[in-house]
């Protein structure tokens, strides 16, 4: 089995760390911890590199699906295949996440199983990091390219200083290359696992809910669902929707403990599931 090293995915580093008494404000720490100094680097490349031209350079090499064929199961069951060293707390495969997050939105939405499902496949783009592509094109919290880089993107002020996009006049102003209200399908976001995963269900025409396409696209996008910003880009359809991605983020940051989930026993269910939303073989 080949081993991948991704790195740090600062969109997990700083989960809950499995202690009762640690309050949910204490949650995605980026101001000091052990892996401070790894995921302060992770995030200076990411946001040095992640510009309008790269982004578009990625849509252009990943969004034809032309890779290989596979279906949903092994790919979640492949992100075993993943060392993330960015988790504090936990030491266990990334499929028991993809297990737990699921498991949690079905114990309090029993009748959404599109919502059961999403929560088993979110981060199943993080295959990316298994075909070579670099941990920071992968993972972390996500941002529109080609506007102005708001201020509660993480490591903001301290990590945007190289980037190209910077210096142009054209991408710092608010909207940028956008119209105002243009909506969030028409915006270009950091390059990750959230987009091309939302890609790969589209291309294989999956009929998961727009709701659930919306968790699967924008959950890492945490300036916009948890802080607020640019939504002078949103349009009626995303507002709608934002809730949505609210209540999904709950399970995907809360859901993590040490009670791990038997796999083997689940996998039945979340296989018919499968069957049911992203059937047989999918293209990647």
């Amino acid at each position: 089995m080949r081993v991948v090293n991704i790195g740090p995915d600062p969109s997990l580093a700083y989960r809950p760390n499995l202690e009762d008494s640690k309050e949910k404000e204490d949650y995605r720490n980026f101001v000091d911890g052990s892996l401070f100094n790894r995921v302060f680097k992770t995030y200076s490349v990411m946001h040095t590199n992640q510009t309008v031209d790269f982004v578009q350079r990625k849509h252009t090499e990943w969004t034809h699906c032309n890779h290989l064929q596979m279906g949903m199961m092994d790919a979640i069951m492949s992100l075993d295949q993943l060392v993330d060293e960015s988790d504090p707390d936990v030491d266990f495969p990334n499929s028991f996440h993809a297990f737990q997050t699921a498991e949690g939105i079905r114990k309090e939405h029993p009748d959404k199983d599109w919502f059961q499902l999403v929560g088993l496949i979110h981060d199943v783009g993080k295959i990316l990091a298994l075909w070579d592509e670099p941990q920071w094109a992968v993972v972390g919290d996500t941002f529109p390219v080609g506007c102005k880089f708001q201020t509660s993107i993480v490591f903001r002020d301290s990590t945007f200083q190289d980037n190209p996009d910077e210096k142009n006049l054209r991408y710092k102003t608010e909207y940028g290359i956008y119209e105002p209200n243009c909506g969030l399908d028409n915006v270009l976001m950091s390059w990750g696992h959230d987009e091309y995963l939302y890609r790969v269900m589209k291309f294989n025409n999956c009929p998961i809910p727009e709701e659930g396409l919306y968790m699967i696209r924008f959950h890492s996008f945490y300036p916009w669902h948890s802080h607020g910003d640019y939504t002078h880009l949103c349009n009626d359809k995303d507002l709608q929707m934002l809730p949505w991605v609210k209540e999904f983020n709950k399970f995907d940051l809360y859901t993590k403990t040490t009670d791990l989930p038997n796999v083997d026993e689940l996998r039945p269910y979340y296989q018919s599931l499968i069957d049911k939303y992203c059937p047989g073989v999918l293209q990647w």
